[in-house]
């Protein structure tokens, strides 16, 4: 197939403020014709979108947004199709990619091209300190399109592995259990004492960070909107911050003053 004279972005949107928003997302934003995305997503860039056609849809109908933004831009059209944090994180990006396998295109046929954006965890992280400073594994509990069992595999495996995990879509209104069940396959690897993080619809209207433990976990207020990020051995809470220490503080004295290092005394 020839290249069209299209182009689709994947465009990071980062956690909702514009604030955050990468000047590259702006830019392409302003030149794509045609913008095409989840109406909650659109909301959050509304100004940036005045003289645009604008498509928008409500939740569960990725396949059909990606479907037209990608026919627009082989009509010729530039397009940008929005996903909130990074699209390349639980984003648009791989399900793109995944229809130009399906209809045997490349993607340098068409121009598709992924602009990153600031992950939710990122945003997370930022806001309850410093939790993601060693290793650490994401994990989303949505069963939707990934089987349970594998999923409470995951968890496993990572809790024994001793990483800081970051769950996404922790919970909903109809999926309680997997959270509660998430919550009982780290308690067989940690304490109830393990710090951790909750954050809510982060640098948004509305956001709320909460330090807590597994003790303490199904206590709080958690949707879809909420990180939650479970910390490791090593993570402890100093001052009201998370902290997963990396190690310095077991090769450098970092409590030691400061010396000077000049060519002595004059």
């Amino acid at each position: 197939m020839a290249r069209s004279g299209g182009k689709l972005y994947v465009v990071g949107l980062g956690p909702g403020s514009t604030e955050l928003l990468t000047p590259q997302a702006r830019a392409v934003l302003a030149e794509s014709q045609v913008v095409v995305g989840y109406r909650t997503y659109l909301g959050m860039i509304r100004p940036l979108l005045a003289g645009k056609e604008v498509m928008e849809s409500g939740m569960m109908h990725e396949v059909a947004r990606a479907a037209a933004a990608l026919d627009r831009a082989v009509a010729g059209e530039t397009v940008a199709l929005v996903s909130g944090g990074d699209p390349g994180v639980y984003g648009m990006a791989g399900l793109v990619h995944e229809m130009l396998m399906a209809r045997g295109w490349r993607r340098e046929e068409i121009g598709v091209e992924v602009v990153p954006g600031i992950a939710a965890l990122n945003a997370a992280a930022a806001l309850l300190g410093a939790p993601l400073m060693h290793d650490f594994a994401a994990i989303s509990l949505s069963d939707l399109l990934t089987p349970w069992e594998t999923i409470a595999q995951r968890i496993d495996l990572a809790a024994q592995a001793d990483l800081v995990i970051a769950l996404y879509n922790p919970r909903s209104r109809r999926r309680f259990e997997p959270l509660a069940e998430a919550r009982r396959i780290l308690l067989r690897h940690r304490s109830e004492e393990t710090p951790v993080g909750v954050v809510q619809a982060a640098y948004r209207e509305g956001q709320r960070v909460v330090v807590t433990d597994l003790n303490g976990l199904l206590e709080q207020e958690i949707d879809m909107q909420t990180i939650v990020l479970v910390g490791s051995s090593r993570t402890l809470v100093y001052g009201g911050s998370m902290v997963t220490p990396r190690g310095y503080g077991e090769k450098y004295q970092l409590g030691a003053e400061p010396q000077e290092h000049g060519e002595g005394p004059v």
